[in-house]
This record gives C-alpha cells, sequence and structure tokens, in this order.
C-alpha cells in the first residue's frame, strides 16, 4: 500500500490562480511522488503539432490503421522524450505500474504495438514531463498551489481537453472561482 503522504497515482489540479504560463489549468497526472521528488505528466494539453499519426511515421513505425490522436504536451522536461501514459493490459519490462490501473512506458516498443493494434487499450502519448525536487511540490502545495483529487480512467482518457480542468476541479464539488490562493491561518 501506498504512503498516503505522497500523491502517486492521483491528479494534480492547478489552482486558478496559478500563474506559471506552463501550468496554468493544468491537471497532472502524479506518476511518482516520494521523498526524493515527484514526477507526472500533463494530462489536458495537446500540442499542435505532430498528431500522433505524423510522430509514427516520422519515426519510422508502422500504422496499421490506428485512429488519428493528438500529442500531449506533458510537462516543460524531457520535452523531446515520449511517455505513453497507458491501462494496465499493456506491460513491457520498462513499464512502471502507477497505482489506480495506470502504467507509464516511454520506450519505442509502446509505441511499435500502439502502430500495430497491439498496445494498450487507453493510452495518452505526452512529450515531456512535469518533474519536482525534493520537497518542491509539497512547498507548492502548502502555498495553495495545487488540489489533489481522485484519478480516474474516463477524465485521463477522454478527448475532452478543453474541460478537463474543470471537471477535475469540480470532483471536488466546489467552485474553482470560490478557490482563494491565500493560505488559511488558525
Amino acid at each position: 500500500m501506498a504512503d498516503p503522504t505522497y500523491l502517486t497515482g492521483q491528479l494534480l489540479v492547478a489552482m486558478p490562480q496559478m500563474d506559471d504560463p506552463r501550468f496554468a489549468r493544468s491537471v497532472v497526472f502524479m506518476c511518482a511522488h516520494n521523498a526524493d521528488g515527484a514526477m507526472g505528466i500533463v494530462i489536458n494539453k495537446v500540442v499542435e503539432e505532430p498528431s500522433l499519426t505524423e510522430l509514427l511515421k516520422q519515426l519510422g513505425i508502422e500504422n496499421n490503421g490506428f485512429s488519428d490522436g493528438r500529442v500531449h504536451f506533458g510537462g516543460p522536461v524531457e520535452t523531446g522524450r515520449g511517455f505513453v501514459l497507458h491501462s494496465t493490459d499493456y506491460a513491457e519490462s520498462a513499464t512502471l505500474v502507477v497505482e489506480g490501473g495506470f502504467s507509464l512506458t516511454a520506450t519505442m516498443d509502446v509505441l511499435r504495438a500502439i502502430g500495430k493494434g497491439e498496445g494498450p487499450s487507453k493510452s495518452l502519448l505526452a512529450l515531456g514531463y512535469a518533474g519536482w525536487g525534493p520537497g518542491q511540490l509539497d512547498a507548492e502545495i502548502q502555498a495553495n498551489g495545487w488540489l489533489q483529487v481522485a484519478a480516474d480512467h474516463d477524465l485521463i482518457f477522454d478527448a475532452g481537453h478543453d474541460d478537463k480542468w474543470k471537471r477535475a476541479i469540480g470532483k471536488l464539488g466546489v467552485d474553482p472561482f470560490a478557490l482563494s490562493g491565500d493560505a488559511g491561518h488558525a
């Protein structure tokens, strides 16, 4: 069982007043979070180009009728590297299994499997990731930069990117614009 003080397998939702343009209105799936730092994939921001079909073609990967998908901006770290967040029905030796029925694979093999129609049933390809050093994310949360909500497959893998932030924050049952960025003190 995971340490409840860490957010692996959860969603981070940027507070409405987040002023960092890389993360404003972002929803981040947390792939890893521990004393050494944190790593996640932004799930609600897509890049204009390339599409998944174009990317597979650029990489010389066969595409046997795979329907086109969007490539996501996963975060500002290693933006030239691809990461596939996916369902657990696909695994290889390099796959990181994350709590809640999610996995992360960052190899060409997962892209080849997707192109052949043999990949995971649900997937999201992202370029780059969001990363935090030891204690950095915890400090941002304490400064009211982020909210945490439970992750679910529908929110992560559906194509409705434009309203994912609003739907994620809505899981808390509050109006996002009623939230204050000021820390409360008793």
